[in-house]
């Protein structure tokens, strides 16, 4: 299972130029069991990352583009007419997939973002109050852009609530971005990536990364740390347990992606920023990461 993890990462490697740190982060959003809130300008890759991710692991892909015309039944599904036999049938809708992209979520109205709440918790979609399970392993990147706000409905905090991680690819460097000129020179396409780990091995690996020890210190450091998002000043609303959970499951997957069996502080450190940020509601227009890392400076390591 090592060698599948190599192979998975050199494989989203082989189109994203230059972001070890953002495949990383994607790979424990997806090992962990969550989902991944890419916050970027247009055309840094995000849909390529989705796209990289569903072709290495053989899934199926959808893509969802945000409208403040989408209805909820155009992400979940809906029940048509069928006149040859005379009953209603289910249509699935883009839901039903292995890597979902929701595209600029933040342009979809609140209705309809709502529509994504119960599958990316209970991986199952209630239509007509029939509940439908959703394929595994499910996985949702959403991207959102940060600087655009005309137009834009702001996430709700139950949906921000239900990403694990955000993130952001950033701008390339002056050699990546002349390296990525290569390889479209050479003809180089997404289509040619070939898949490198099956959809029961993403299982296998999710059991094996909730099955990396967490001790009882460590944990309690992670307590430390999301009450004190409740307790601090700058911040109006702290985050919640469900974060505690993300944040120790989190690094429980980064651990396993270090080649170890047991989280230490550092995967914590390294993670808090991306796990708890997007959770906050800074007070006075603060930003939320830099809140977080001035707590991580303030919290006693185990």
């Amino acid at each position: 299972m090592r060698q599948r993890i190599e192979q998975l990462t050199q494989n989203l490697g082989r189109t994203i130029v230059g972001k070890a740190d953002a495949i990383r982060l994607v790979l424990v959003a997806l090992l962990s069991g969550g989902h991944a809130l890419l916050e970027d300008v247009p055309g840094v890759g995000k849909t390529l990352v989705a796209k990289s991710l569903a072709r290495s692991i053989h899934g199926r892909f959808q893509r969802i583009q945000c409208t403040p015309d989408l209805l909820p039944t155009d992400i979940t599904g809906t029940n048509i007419w069928n006149p040859s036999s005379r009953e209603f049938e289910f249509l699935p809708g883009p839901v039903f997939t292995n890597i979902l992209l929701a595209d600029e979520i933040n342009r979809a109205t609140p209705r309809t973002q709502s529509a994504l709440l119960e599958v990316m918790e209970e991986r199952q979609v209630t239509v007509d109050g029939i509940s439908r399970p959703v394929p595994h392993p499910f996985f949702v990147i959403a991207t959102q852009n940060p600087i655009e706000y005309q137009g834009t409905f702001p996430l709700p905090e139950a949906q921000m609530d239900r990403f694990t991680l955000s993130l952001t690819l950033g701008y390339p460097t002056e050699v990546e971005e002349l390296q990525m000129l290569q390889r479209l020179a050479e003809g180089m396409s997404i289509d040619e990536l070939q898949p490198c780990i099956s959809q029961e091995e993403v299982e296998e690996l999710r059991s094996l990364c909730s099955q990396v020890k967490v001790e009882t210190a460590l944990q309690q450091y992670i307590i430390n740390l999301v009450r004190a998002t409740r307790q601090d000043e700058e911040i109006t609303l702290g985050a919640s347990p469900r974060g505690a959970v993300a944040l120790q499951r989190a690094s429980q997957a980064l651990a396993f992606l270090e080649g170890r069996d047991y989280a230490i502080p550092d995967d914590v450190k390294f993670l808090a920023p991306h796990v708890l940020s997007h959770r906050l509601i800074p007070a006075g227009g603060r930003r939320a990461k830099t809140i977080v890392e001035r707590l991580l400076r303030s919290i006693t390591i185990p």
